[in-house]
């Protein structure tokens, strides 16, 4: 073995030569160590000179959490405004690193299992690995080197350390086979990565969707006139006219019809000397109670005249109900209210019909007429021996009240008349209906000027009814029949399915056009596939004439164009619609009502997707509600429920929003304006089924 030879020392101690640093300007004399010299700041060329007040000022830097590299010019395609919008909020976050993963505790019983494998898979690892370095050493060469062995023993026998070397015959023992072929590693079952929960995670809010509508303003006309002399004349003239027209008529009268009208006039004189009832002061009475009831509901009467819900101009389009008055009665107090109708003259008065709509526990019924400026007690009461089921008000002769019955009558009521009982009604006789009348509506009067009238009724008739000679007169317009239902009898007689009608209404313009809904589909009909269960109402628009909307107890309503098989809208209401009605001031607001005690008031032109308004209206749950009616000029509606009991509440004006004038510009009205906004909606509904 050769000597070892020493190492070079990478020390140079003491260099004679005096060195000069090119940067510093220090010298380093001859056996003096460069640590041990004092250190000098080095500074740059170009480094300014600054003053202590200007190296003792302070800069402060805030840091936020805005992203520097983050665009701020996205812009996006609005389909509405068909032009491209800046994007107000721009993402912020960065992510450096992540990496998906999850911990599980030593102490678990997963834990244990894994250590366990593991230690398993390198204890076997390392065997491989002994078996596979002692064959390399026997497949080398096997000749004899003498002076190497010599030197290895000597070395190691001089550092006295020792090796374990594995032996020939510890070798020789492992067969061949098993160190030819590799030992196959032990199949291990995969854990399940997706067996985990995370704690916390952060997730990225979608942008609100605004969706704005703007609304047309409503129909109004500037009526202005003046009154002269030949005006005034004019109108006296006219009235001498009809006073010289009807003596005329008064002497082309019977001498005899003459001395039983006398007769008849000296009995009333008299019955009305021997009474000493109130009946003299009646007029004057009423003018009290309805003082009194002012003076009682003087807060109500403010708020319908004056109040204005200011919160309004802070919710999103939303708006509410103010309740008002209650309209109640002793006498109709466990009857349902089954209708309701706004006089067309007196805008304050209203009728409500009542009765009942559970069928096994039909009672009498009662017809009250309440007037808003006396809530307490009813102008006018009318009963019956059968329940009200619907009832309507004439046009020209608003002091004609028409009924219809549980029992299958019609009758008319004279408000003008003193008596309680109605003054024409129907008689089997005269072909009244065999089930209950759903609809009863007044029309135009007929080429002989006599008052008629349509009704509908479960037995599959709509009757048309004529006034003739103090008779009613009836004649059947259409019998509703099932398609495909008629059976033959033994006899060779055949029998036919009656269909069910339950509600109609005429079109505004077309006299002889009108809806029937009914259970089952008719030859006779165009029909709509509408609803899944029994129709409760249907109603043409007050403005769009090929507009209808229909409502059901399969909770939805549904907006139709009568040309169109399928529906406009459709909105579920989660209940059983009792009635629906459309606002006499827009052609988009109608009102709902169901079972379940609220009321949902919508405005196409505002939101086309829900109500604007979903608010309860009787407070218990067993209460429902069964009708609605808008007040033709009021910002008003009523609504009834199945205990007798009629609410007036004030629409807030989110609910009745009408357009602003703009400074410049005279806001356009006039039903061609309804009608134009309500087109506006239904052609993007169309355009979407065409392409569909």
């Amino acid at each position: 073995m050769p000597p070892k030879q020493p190492r070079k020392s990478s020390l140079n101690m003491g260099r004679g030569t005096r060195k000069r640093d090119e940067d510093s300007g220090t010298e380093v004399g001859e056996g003096t160590d460069e640590w041990s010299q004092s250190k000098a700041t080095v500074r740059p060329p170009d480094q300014l000179e600054l003053t202590d007040a200007e190296l003792k000022e302070e800069f402060t830097r805030i840091l936020t959490a805005n992203n520097p590299h983050a665009p701020q010019n996205i812009v996006r395609y609005s389909f509405k405004e068909g032009t491209y919008k800046l994007i107000g909020f721009v993402n912020q976050l960065a992510v450096h690193f992540s990496q998906v993963g999850n911990l599980i505790p030593k102490d678990s019983d997963e834990g244990r299992r894994q250590n366990y494998r593991d230690e398993m898979a390198a204890g076997s690892q390392e065997s491989v690995k002994v078996v596979l370095s002692d064959t390399e050493n026997l497949e080398e060469d096997e000749e004899p080197k003498e002076a190497e062995a010599e030197a290895e023993a000597e070395a190691e026998a001089e550092t006295g350390s020792q090796i374990d070397v594995p032996t020939v015959e510890a070798v020789e023992t492992v067969p061949e086979e098993e160190l030819m072929t590799p030992r196959q590693p032990k199949e291990r079952k995969l854990t399940n990565k997706f067996n985990f929960s995370e704690r916390a995670s952060q997730t990225f809010n979608n942008l609100l969707r605004d969706r704005d509508c703007q609304m047309e303003p409503p129909p109004r006309t500037n009526f202005s006139a003046t009154a002269n002399q030949w005006e005034i004349y004019d109108a006296y003239m006219e009235e001498l006219e009809k006073q010289e027209k009807t003596k005329e008529k008064e002497k082309a009268k019977t001498p005899v019809a003459k001395k039983s009208g006398k007769m008849a006039m000296r009995k009333l004189t008299s019955m009305e000397s021997q009474s000493d009832d109130i009946t003299k002061v009646t007029q004057a009475a009423k003018i009290v109670e309805r003082m009194v009831n002012q003076n009682t509901y003087d807060d109500v009467a403010q708020d319908f005249k004056y109040y204005e819900d200011a919160a309004d101009e802070y919710r999103d389009q939303e708006g509410t109900l103010l309740p008002l008055w209650k309209f109640q009665n002793d006498k109709a107090k466990h009857l349902a209210v089954t209708a309701l109708c706004w006089n067309p003259k007196y805008k304050d008065l209203f009728a409500v019909g009542h009765g009942s709509y559970d069928f096994m526990k039909q009672s009498r019924g009662m017809l009250l007429l309440y007037s808003m400026k006396n809530p307490s007690f009813p102008e006018y009461t009318f009963s019956s021996d059968s329940g009200i089921m619907c009832l309507d008000m004439h046009m020209d002769h608003p002091y004609l009240v028409v009924v219809g019955h549980y029992d299958g009558n019609v009758a008319i009521y004279n408000l003008k008349k003193p008596q309680t009982q109605p003054s024409f009604r129907s008689t089997a006789k005269s072909g009244k209906h065999t089930d209950p009348v759903w609809q009863v509506r007044w029309q135009k009067d007929d080429m002989d000027h006599n008052l008629n009238f349509f009704s509908v009724s479960s037995d599959g008739r709509i009757v048309s009814w004529t006034l003739v000679k103090s008779e009613l007169v009836h004649t059947d317009v259409i019998k509703l029949k099932v398609e495909g239902s008629t059976t033959e009898v033994p006899e060779g007689l055949q029998l036919h399915t009656v269909g069910c009608g339950t509600a109609f209404d005429f079109h505004k313009e077309i006299n002889y056009m009108f809806l029937c809904s009914k259970s089952y589909s008719s030859q006779f009909l165009d029909t709509y596939d509408a609803h899944n269960m029994a129709v409760d109402a249907v109603t043409w628009n007050p403005y769009h004439a090929k507009v209808f909307m229909s409502c059901s107890s399969d909770w939805t309503v549904k907006i139709w164009d009568h040309t169109i098989k399928t529906p406009m809208f459709i909105y579920d209401l989660n209940s059983a619609v009792g009635d629906v009605a459309w606002s006499p001031y827009s052609s988009t607001v109608f009102a709902a009502v169901t079972t379940d005690g609220k009321a949902h008031v919508f405005d196409l032109a505002v939101n086309k997707y829900e109500a604007i308004c979903n608010q309860p209206v009787v407070a218990k749950k067993k209460n429902k509600i069964t009708h609605v009616q808008f007040n033709p000029i009021y910002p008003i509606i009523i609504i009834g429920d199945d205990r007798g009991h009629v609410t007036c509440l004030k629409l807030s004006p989110n609910l009745r929003k009408m357009p602003k004038e703009k400074k410049g510009q005279e806001v356009q009205k006039g039903p061609a304006v309804e009608i134009a906004k309500l087109d506006k909606l239904l052609n993007l509904v169309r355009e979407v089924k065409t392409v569909s």
